[in-house]
């Protein structure tokens, strides 16, 4: 039975995440675990800095064990990191991961805050990531979130004692956290923040340690461990038929993006936390010293005296009985003076009556978005299923005040239906917050400073339901989804989003001119209504031309698309600039691109993005023409290299074979394709032996972890985690006279001008003789790097490995990457080869 349980619980934590807008039906079990929670008035904040940080297995525990509110804070979103499950990166990843940690976060029955730092990537030290961020901002989104989430324990994941031993954003999260703790409590200390939370003083601050702090188990076997505490996080949850490490598996494994899906564990296993800061420890107990009853407020005694009794004597078969007691509490509850508690827990109370009394309240769009001044249908469906006397006032939709009034008394089990007619006056446009401006390398800009540190975005429209229970309405406020079907997938929600009547995008986010020669561009205007009628232009630079000036679009079905063809003629000299369309729709112009992310793990997003592309004039010359491309976590260097004029074709691992190799003059690797393609293993000496018949071979960036192959190259070669993370630092010729640097174009310093990011990750440390190391290159204080870009030659061809960051440097149009990506790919393919090629 208990593995039933478990089953059907991990299908609907599967179920929910493709599924988040539906409405809760709880069960018994999930009720009774809620008002567990309602009676522990006690918080625990963990701090971190990115994205699959966070101890899901102290959350969980924390969450589900303790019984304590629990929230992470991510000082960023995670836009620096790579993506393994799509080609989205940088801002787009960013909204992916916010999404993956809010799916984590319903696992493990956490909250998520975020700051509005921007991960720009890797860093070496903290000094570097304040250089970068803007770190008194970072610190006042830190004090922020501990002043209105209140914990009373903060545990940080990382420490902050170890600069430079460690990604600098994790011990910057450890360094303001710690500093933070000291200056929450005081209100000359970021007065400005006291218009949005009073101040308050947690009592202890946590480090998070562990064995791998320490360097070994033994070390850490060795430690004093007076000042710390350990908890068995592997406890078994009988309400769940689930352990706390199998909930923290579920909930790490919504980290898809970033190939955190794991195995779960079971058994028991000790998380260590060591105190920082605040009250002494007294025994094992980390609320110790600290009243989480009821009786922590007043007149909380009273309140706590009616929900202990609910929870002592809950009915699993008919939790409405408890409907008087938790009706008599929620009214004593408004007239509690501390308004933190008095907030926080109305809403898990109001959450509890609305389960209890059986209530299915949702609100439905009739379709899944909608522009300004059109017709929208709001279907709204209640239902009342238990004996409880209660009555449906009333149901309002806002921002657009209409209102229902109804007077129902709700019968068991019976489906009350009506719907709204309305127009959609002008809201504003569906899209992340932190989106809407324009943001810089180190931060986001959020004018409404209401909004920093929420996870998202609040939707657009909201139905409030007026319930009366026996004399007290209480309000019940739900998003309006979109909960439509597919005969292949069954009932499916989606969010409700306000979109602008007409969006449009350039197809290429790069266009590379190879010469002087005109491009053709296309345009993609997408309706947001039916019958939309108006012209397009294109802006560019001054010393780049367009044709024609602009062209009229008619499209008559919201949703549909128009393409439409411009032609750009580039300055006979290299230049580079941003062209982009603007759509005229009577007095009004869009400028901004729709686009749209659809994975099943997360919710359907929707992201206003400025619609522009770059231009690059770019002074380029190719040997070589038919390229052979494997994929391996996902990128665009096949479109970028069919950008500069190659033919490129992307072949399964299990087609490879020689005679599809003989096609190409190349074969490139896409980046961690090592790591993620099982079936590369069993190819490794068809793709060597093209190498040694006169191919070329680029091998783009793996990790040393989880390689599917142990024989990476043809020669030795051992990667390992060296990096270089200032984009701008100097890059050394090693072999200047070599071929790549040469030819069919000279490659020289300014080709290394205006990368973004990072100059390259994980390089080789060791490799045998037959590679030639290319390039030098080391961050501020290091010692040089000389394993970026490493040329062997392997029969009649070369096989080449490379950790420079391509993948970020081509969807940025770097025309050094470009040309030095051509050097590479031309190695061999002397005028003489392919004079021969041609006339053959």
């Amino acid at each position: 039975m208990q593995r039933q349980i478990a089953l059907l619980l991990v299908w609907s934590v599967c179920f929910f995440q493709a599924n988040a807008q539906k409405p809760k039906t709880p069960s018994s079990s999930q009720i009774y675990e809620s008002i567990q929670k309602l009676n522990f008035l006690g918080s625990v904040l963990y701090v971190a800095a990115h994205p699959d940080d966070e101890n899901t297995r102290l959350i969980s525990y924390m969450s589900n064990h303790v019984k304590a509110r629990t929230a992470y804070l991510s000082l960023t979103r995670g836009d620096g990191g790579q993506n393994l499950i799509g080609p989205e990166i940088r801002e787009l990843l960013g909204v992916i991961r916010t999404q993956e940690l809010l799916a984590a976060r319903r696992v493990d029955g956490g909250e998520q805050i975020f700051s509005r730092a921007n991960d720009f990537g890797y860093s070496k030290h903290p000094e570097e990531t304040f250089n970068i961020w803007d770190e008194a901002q970072v610190l006042s989104d830190v004090v922020l979130a501990i002043r209105q989430f209140k914990p009373d324990i903060i545990i940080n994941r990382f420490d902050h004692r170890t600069p430079g031993t460690t990604h600098g954003h994790h011990t910057a999260s450890a360094i303001l956290s710690v500093e933070a703790f000291d200056l929450v409590g005081d209100e000359n200390s970021h007065p400005e923040l006291l218009e949005y939370a009073s101040t308050w003083q947690p009592k202890r601050l946590f480090f998070n340690t562990g064995w791998w702090f320490y360097g070994s188990r033994e070390n850490f076997d060795k430690a004093d461990k007076s000042n710390m505490l350990n908890v068995d996080i592997g406890v078994y949850y009988p309400l769940k038929g689930l352990s706390n490490n199998e909930v923290a598996a579920l909930a790490s494994s919504q980290h898809l993006c970033q190939g955190f899906g794991r195995l779960a564990q079971r058994g028991s296993q000790h998380e260590y936390i060591e105190l920082i800061k605040g009250d002494a420890l007294e025994g094992d107990n980390i609320f110790a010293g600290i009243d989480t009853s009821w009786n922590r407020i007043k007149g909380g005694k009273t309140i706590g005296d009616l929900l202990y009794a609910v929870e002592k004597n809950f009915n699993f078969q008919n939790p409405s009985i408890h409907l008087p007691n938790l009706i008599e509490a929620y009214t004593l509850l408004q007239t509690v003076e501390n308004e933190h508690w008095k907030t926080q827990k109305t809403k898990e109370l109001k959450a509890i009556i609305e389960m209890c009394a059986g209530l299915y309240l949702e609100a439905s769009a009739s379709t899944f978005s909608v522009s300004a001044e059109n017709n929208l249908k709001i279907n709204i469906e209640a239902l009342k299923r238990s004996d409880a006397n209660i009555k449906l006032k009333s149901v309002s939709i806002s921002p657009i005040n209409q209102v229902k009034t109804t007077h129902v008394f709700m019968e068991n089990n019976k489906k009350y239906n009506f719907s709204f007619n309305t127009i959609i006056p002008d809201l504003d446009h569906t899209s992340p917050y932190w989106l809407n401006k324009k943001w810089t390398k180190g931060m986001y800009v959020v004018e409404n400073k209401a909004l920093i540190g929420n996870p998202e975005t609040k939707r657009a429209l909201q139905a409030t339901f007026s319930i009366d229970f026996d004399g007290l309405t209480i309000d019940f406020e739900k998003d309006v989804i979109h909960r439509y079907s597919k005969p292949d997938k069954g009932e499916l929600y989606r969010p409700f989003e306000i979109i602008p009547e007409a969006s449009a995008k350039i197809a290429q986010k790069v266009v590379i001119f190879e010469n002087n020669q005109p491009h053709d561009i296309t345009v993609v205007v997408k309706a947001g209504k039916d019958n939309l009628e108006g012209h397009v232009e294109v802006c560019h630079p001054n010393d780049w031309s367009v044709y024609p000036k602009n062209q009229k679009i008619s499209i008559k079905h919201k949703g549909e698309e128009q393409t439409l063809v411009f032609t750009i003629i580039p300055p006979k000299n290299q230049s580079e600039g941003l062209i982009g369309p603007i759509v005229h729709i009577g007095n009004n112009a869009y400028t901004k691109e729709l686009v749209e992310i659809k994975y099943d793990h997360i919710p359907y997003q929707t992201v206003q993005l400025p619609s522009e592309s770059k231009v690059v004039r770019l002074d380029i010359q190719k040997r070589g023409e038919n390229i052979a491309y494997i994929q391996g976590a996902g990128d665009v260097v096949p479109e970028s290299l069919q950008q500069i004029g190659y033919s490129v074709r992307v072949i399964k691992p299990e087609d490879i074979s020689a005679e599809l190799l003989s096609r190409f003059d190349a074969v490139v690797v896409g980046i961690r394709a090592y790591n993620t393609v099982e079936a590369l293993e069993f190819k490794q000496e068809t793709l060597f032996d093209f190498v040694s018949k006169g191919g070329n071979m680029i091998v783009q960036y793996n990790t040393s972890h989880r390689l599917k192959t142990k024989q990476l190259a043809p020669y030795d070669l051992k990667l390992s985690r060296d990096r270089v993370t200032d984009e701008n630092a100097e890059v050394r010729f090693l072999n200047p006279e070599h071929p790549v640097l040469n030819f069919p174009n000279k490659i020289t310093q300014k080709d290394f001008e205006g990368w973004t990011q990072e100059r390259g990750l994980y390089f080789p440390n060791q490799w045998s003789n037959e590679f030639t190391p290319i390039l030098s290159m080391n961050d501020k204080n290091e010692t040089p790097k000389d394993g970026s870009l490493l040329v062997a030659k392997y029969g009649k061809g070369y096989y080449i490995y490379t950790g420079l960051s391509f993948f970020r440097e081509f969807p940025e149009g770097v025309s050094g990457a470009y040309r030095l990506f051509a050097n590479m790919l031309s190695l061999g393919k002397d005028n003489l080869k392919l004079e021969a090629k041609l006339n053959d």
